[in-house]
């Protein structure tokens, strides 16, 4: 028994003759009954009567071509599922990103993907970078957005990019008025720091160090939009990110730092396991959305560098 003979079968069930069977197989008429015939003797039992050259279906094909349809329904339910997973019409994405990613580099690139493959199921969560990392270790995501560990073994970085951080402060500072703002600028000028576990905050301090400047630092905070909320209150300047900054609009005032301190992201995966194609194809548009806005980051090969 094999599915050619069942699907011959199925056809003179479905349309009523052998010849009306061959029609829709579009075979000829003595291959159809040399498949039935092979299949009655597979089974043991015959399917048709032929009386006087008709072809009649007998009590027992009635009961077999019940089954039969539950398996052809089966098999076009498999092709229907293959066909949504091959459209990424049947797909789950799951993605978390550091906050300065959320404001405008996701919402784009997950418009653009969207608009793109409708079908995919995306869902975006926001955290700080080291509870993504355990979220890619425990694969419980597909994929993060956040500034990786060098010394993680269990994370894969797929790509790494590199901003450079800008200094912000209320309209009305005193220092708004200059071009850029070089840390001998910063002393004893009121300070809103990132938290001394992030990278930022070591970068600042090795360069206000070399500068022979002291910060007086009033309050640290994580992430960096509550260091530009803070500023823009007038609490102190803050050094940040240079994207979450254009959330505040002109609540902020906005200057390069020089020298240039790097703020890195990456995008990674878990380690040894291989992306769904909704994955890929995000991943790809993501690429696509930094590329298209240089503020958003340059990429770098040495993410220790």
């Amino acid at each position: 028994m094999n599915q050619k003979q069942l699907t011959a079968f199925r056809m003179v069930m479905r349309h009523g003759t052998i010849t009306e069977a061959a029609r829709a197989l579009n075979v000829s008429q003595p291959a159809v009954s040399r498949l039935i015939a092979d299949l009655e003797a597979s089974i043991g039992f015959p399917l048709l009567h032929r009386p006087g050259g008709k072809a009649l279906p007998t009590r027992e094909a009635y009961d077999f071509f019940q089954e039969v349809e539950r398996m052809f329904y089966g098999l076009d339910r498999l092709g229907q599922v293959a066909e949504e997973i091959r459209t990424l019409n049947r797909a789950v994405c799951r993605i978390a990103s550091m906050p300065m990613v959320s404001f405008e580099i996701l919402p784009r690139a997950l418009h653009g993907i969207v608009m793109h493959h409708p079908g995919i199921e995306f869902s975006h969560d926001v955290h700080t970078s080291p509870r993504i990392l355990d979220l890619l270790a425990s694969r419980q995501i597909d994929i993060g957005i956040a500034q990786t560990d060098p010394g993680r073994q269990d994370v894969e970085v797929l790509a790494a990019y590199r901003t450079d951080c800008v200094c912000v402060m209320a309209p009305d500072h005193p220092l708004s008025t200059r071009e850029a703002i070089h840390p001998a600028d910063l002393h004893a000028v009121p300070m809103v720091a990132l938290n001394f576990r992030t990278l930022t905050y070591s970068y600042l301090m090795r360069c206000c160090a070399e500068a022979g400047v002291t910060p007086r630092i009033v309050a640290e905070t994580q992430p960096s939009y509550s260091a530009c909320s803070l500023a823009a209150l007038g609490v102190g300047i803050a050094i940040v990110d240079p994207i979450t900054p254009g959330i505040f609009g002109d609540r902020l005032c906005v200057r390069p730092f020089l020298p240039a301190l790097p703020f890195d992201y990456q995008v990674i995966k878990p380690v040894g396991l291989s992306m769904s194609r909704a994955a890929t194809a995000f991943y790809e548009e993501l690429r696509e959305t930094i590329a298209g806005q240089s503020h958003f980051g340059r990429p770098v090969h040495n993410i220790s560098a």
